[in-house]
C-alpha cells in the first residue's frame, strides 16, 4: 500500500519546526535578547561576588550550612571536598558552576512552585500541563541547544536557559504531589473556620505540602548539575569546560578532574537539600 512506503519522508515535521524557529528569530529575536537580561545579571553578580569573595569565606559558609542542616559528618565531607576543588586548580569553575545552578534552580523555584499550585489545584490545569511536562523530561537534552542557541546565542546565559527547560518539571510534579496529599479533611476544617482559599493554601497547604517541594528542588538542583556539561557544548563554561576541553583532546585526565569536581559538588549540594527535607519533615 502507497500509505505504508516508508522509503519516502510524508510529514516533513524538520522543515516545519525549522520555519517556525526561523520565524521566530527573524521577528522575535530582539524580545529574546531582551527576556535574558535578567538570567545575565544575575549570574554575572553572583559569579563576581564567588569569585571576589575569600575563597575560606566561601567554604566557611558552606561548612557552615553542610554542618547547621545535615550535620558534623557532611560539614567534614564540605570541608574537605571544596579543598580537594581549590587544590585541584578547579576552584574558578567550580564558582562559575554553582553560580549557573543557583540561577537555574532559582528560576525553576519562581515558574515551577506556581505551576505545581495551579496542577494540584485544578484537574483540567494538570490535564494540560502534563503532556509539555512529558515532553520536557524524555526529550534529549542536545536537542535543547539548536534553538535555544538560535535564539539568545552561545554564552552562560543560553545554558542556564536551556537547563532551566531541563530541570523545570521534576519541581512541578513535586510540588503537584504535594498540594494534592494535602487530607481534604483539613482544608475543609480550615474552610470551615472561615479560612479564604488563599489561607487555606498558605497556612494549610504550602506547609503540609513543603518536604515535597524540597524533594522537588533536590530533583531539581541535580538535574540541573547534570546539564553542566552538556551546556559547556554552547560556551557555557564551568565545570563542563574542562570535560568537554579533555574530551576534544582525548586528555582523560582533565576530564576526570571537570568530572570529580562535578561529583564533588553534587553531593554537598544534595546533603544539605536532604538535610532540609528531614527538618521540614
Amino acid at each position: 500500500m502507497a500509505l505504508l512506503n516508508f522509503d519516502e519522508q510524508l510529514i516533513p515535521l524538520d522543515s516545519w519546526i525549522q520555519d517556525a524557529i526561523d520565524w521566530l528569530v527573524y521577528h522575535f529575536r530582539d524580545l529574546f535578547q531582551s527576556a535574558k537580561l535578567p538570567i545575565e545579571k544575575m549570574l554575572n553578580g553572583f559569579v563576581w561576588l564567588f569569585n571576589a569573595a575569600p575563597p575560606s569565606l566561601i567554604i566557611g559558609l558552606l561548612t557552615l550550612a553542610a554542618w547547621r542542616f545535615a550535620g558534623k559528618r557532611v560539614a567534614v565531607f564540605t570541608l574537605l571536598s571544596l579543598l580537594v576543588t581549590g587544590y585541584l586548580g578547579m576552584w574558578e569553575d567550580t564558582m562559575v558552576t554553582l553560580s549557573m545552578v543557583i540561577c537555574s534552580v532559582f528560576f525553576c523555584a519562581l515558574l515551577g512552585i506556581p505551576l505545581g499550585i495551579l496542577s494540584g489545584r485544578s484537574d483540567r490545569f494538570q490535564m494540560v500541563l502534563r503532556p509539555f511536562l512529558d515532553a520536557m523530561q524524555t526529550t534529549p537534552a542536545f536537542v535543547y541547544l539548536v534553538p535555544v542557541v538560535m535564539l539568545f546565542s552561545i554564552g552562560s546565559v543560553s545554558g542556564i536557559i536551556a537547563t532551566i527547560v531541563f530541570a523545570l518539571p521534576p519541581i512541578v510534579r513535586l510540588t503537584s504531589l504535594g498540594i494534592r496529599q494535602v487530607h481534604p479533611e483539613l482544608i475543609e476544617a480550615a474552610l470551615a473556620f472561615g479560612g479564604t482559599p488563599w489561607q487555606v493554601l498558605y497556612r494549610v497547604q504550602l506547609p503540609l505540602a513543603l518536604p515535597s517541594i524540597m524533594a522537588g528542588l533536590n530533583q531539581t538542583i541535580m538535574m540541573s548539575l547534570s546539564m553542566v556539561v552538556i551546556a559547556a557544548l554552547i560556551g557555557a563554561g564551568g565545570l563542563g569546560g574542562p570535560v568537554m576541553q579533555g574530551l576534544n583532546t582525548l586528555d582523560i585526565g582533565l576530564a576526570a578532574i571537570g568530572g570529580i569536581c562535578i561529583v564533588l559538588m553534587a553531593m554537598i549540594l544534595d546533603r544539605i537539600t536532604q538535610g532540609l527535607i528531614r527538618e521540614k519533615r
